[in-house]
């Protein structure tokens, strides 16, 4: 069972600035983390691989400062790490982030399965898991709570809606993009992380994956208009009275004039 997980690095969001004068995100400076929804297709991918054997590739699209994400990765029991990173996809917007991918997924040849996490912490966009099946023409569930069953060249998954949730069947090779409640996450072990300091990393540039950059990068097709931080948030408003009675009366009151407007 060969398994391919997309993950991606990103910026410790509490430390993120926005320079309006500039118009642009300052990230930080340091090496940043693995986008916490994809720990938990790592770990999926690798307990498929405990179970039914095989191998577990880790693939990402970034500067170089996105190796330490991979290790990381390695660092957990992840067979394979490959940075896909050059000057021509700084930038990119999801969409052409996925095209990079599903090039990169296509030099890899032969997968059963690729997993991903929801979306990324950073942009929130939701956008590259399905892009990405969609380019590679491959079946494809999002945001899936289970991995039931992987049996006869399929796999049935519980996929999450706002009712509930949906059991579907897809049809190796598929790609799913996995919520937090499919598992807990492993931590990695002292030797994990010594042989992931010294494990080697596949890094493909775009004339490696046979892209040129006209669809990627300063060529993507989303432009930035506007950045500016989200709005303060307003004061909240607390409710007193003598007894618990008179304080639930008085926010059932304070519900209903809001409800109202």
């Amino acid at each position: 069972m060969n398994i391919v997980v997309l993950i991606k690095q990103v910026p410790e969001i509490e430390l993120i600035k926005v320079d309006q004068a500039a118009n642009e995100v300052v990230l930080p400076s340091g090496p940043g983390v693995v986008n916490p929804f994809d720990e938990y297709a790592v770990e999926e991918a690798l307990r498929i691989k405990e179970k039914q054997g095989g191998k577990v590739t880790v693939i990402t699209v970034g500067s170089p400062r996105a190796e330490s994400a991979l290790r990381d990765c390695l660092a957990l029991g992840v067979d394979e790490a490959i940075l896909i990173s050059d000057p021509v996809f700084e930038k990119s917007d999801p969409q052409a982030t996925a095209k990079i991918l599903t090039a990169g997924l296509k030099k890899i040849g032969q997968f059963d399965m690729v997993f991903s996490g929801k979306q990324a912490v950073d942009d929130d966009s939701a956008q590259v898991p399905g892009a990405v099946a969609a380019h590679l023409d491959i079946p494809q569930a999002m945001f899936v709570k289970k991995v039931e069953s992987i049996a006869d060249g399929k796999m049935t998954v519980w996929r999450t809606t706002e009712e509930g949730y949906d059991i579907v069947e897809l049809t190796l090779p598929a790609l799913i993009s996995v919520v937090k409640e499919i598992n807990e996450p492993r931590l990695p072990s002292l030797k994990g992380k010594m042989m992931a300091k010294k494990a080697p990393i596949t890094k493909w540039s775009a004339a490696d994956i046979g892209l040129d950059g006209s669809q990627t990068g300063a060529n993507s097709s989303t432009k930035i208009i506007k950045v500016s931080p989200p709005p303060p948030r307003q004061k909240g408003e607390i409710i007193t009275g003598e007894t618990p009675q008179e304080i639930a009366e008085k926010l059932y009151q304070k519900l209903k004039e809001n409800q109202a407007l």
